[in-house]
């Protein structure tokens, strides 16, 4: 089956694109037609012109600053905020001003500045797919909660009618380390035993940040994007910086920064994704060539179908680490 062929059989599968239903508005978030190849690639990443930089991500970020040409909301329309069932809605950040869902503290727990180690728990920090949450968002993260985890999902700037300027991937990161210093604060969580994890545009946010940081303890990506070239390319409307400014695209490009990854890494994607595989497989190799614990695994299904699965195994994975 040649590209054009398979292409086209992911469309019928998965409805034309993959989709995630908010507020009776549909957002795209994945690639179904863009399709790039890394075979042989070495120093230049596939067609776009990213190229693997040797300068740690952290670093990096500490001498750049990203020049928004847009500045407002998140570009996917979000619904009012309210904690769905099972979950306390609580403010994470205040500059900007910024909620997160979280799991409740249980009757009994003492208050966030006392400390209690015989009731501390593992927790997942985890990002939503889309530039906007719902109580969908929160319902895809229940294996976790299953498994004992306290979860915490935190809203992004832009987002939902949240304060702060969206960004794409860049000024979205300190928001998740904002998120993980709270959640590494509350007295039933172990700060030892925080993980990160991320569905989509979470995915991509969830690999920038376990660049940034040595809070986690690992971290995984479900289809997250590495190249924000490709990814952006047939949704042009969401880029809110300087389209010829090839910096911009690389400090939201996890596979320019391969080898920065800070702590044990893997990244599932479906089976029929012909985007996330290829540049996964690929951030992988480079990533190993550094001897960091960073894998690339395949799961049947598609955008969504994929997750549950790969949600079990992640859970595996954040229980040997």
């Amino acid at each position: 089956m040649n590209a054009a062929d398979q292409a086209g059989d992911l469309l019928k599968q998965i409805g034309d694109t993959r989709k995630i239903l908010h507020n009776s508005k549909l957002w795209i978030i994945a690639v179904g037609s863009v399709l790039i190849g890394c075979s042989g690639c070495r120093g230049q990443i596939a067609s776009t012109g990213l190229e693997v930089q040797m300068e740690d991500y952290s670093k990096a970020r500490s001498h750049f600053q990203t020049h928004l040409v847009r500045h407002g909301s998140a570009p996917q329309p979000g619904e009012t905020l309210h904690a769905p069932a099972g979950a306390q809605q609580v403010v994470y950040s205040k500059t900007p001003s910024l909620v997160a869902w979280i799991t409740p503290l249980q009757r009994g727990s003492q208050s966030r500045n006392s400390t209690n180690a015989g009731t501390k728990k593992p927790a997942v920090l985890f990002l939503h797919g889309g530039f906007a949450i719902g109580d969908d968002d929160w319902q895809m993260a229940q294996p976790y909660r299953d498994a004992g985890y306290v979860v915490m999902m935190p809203v992004l700037r832009g987002e939902n009618g949240q304060t702060g300027d969206y960004s794409m991937f860049y000024d979205e990161v300190k928001d998740v380390v904002s998120a993980a210093d709270y959640l590494a604060a509350r007295p039933d969580v172990d700060p030892k035993h925080i993980y990160l994890a991320g569905h989509s545009v979470g995915g991509t946010l969830a690999l920038l940040t376990a660049m940034t940081t040595t809070r986690f303890r690992a971290a995984v990506a479900f289809s997250g994007s590495p190249d924000q070239i490709a990814w952006t390319k047939p949704r042009p409307e969401v880029v809110p910086f300087d389209k010829s400014n090839l910096r911009e695209y690389r400090m939201r490009s996890p596979i320019a920064f391969a080898t920065s990854f800070k702590c044990p890494v893997r990244m599932y994607y479906g089976s029929v994704e012909l985007f996330f595989g290829p540049l996964s497989r690929h951030m992988a190799t480079l990533a190993k060539q550094k001897n960091l614990d960073v894998e690339a695994i395949q799961v049947p299904g598609n955008h969504f179908t994929a997750v549950p699965a790969a949600m079990l195994k992640s859970i595996a994975f954040f229980r040997s680490k």
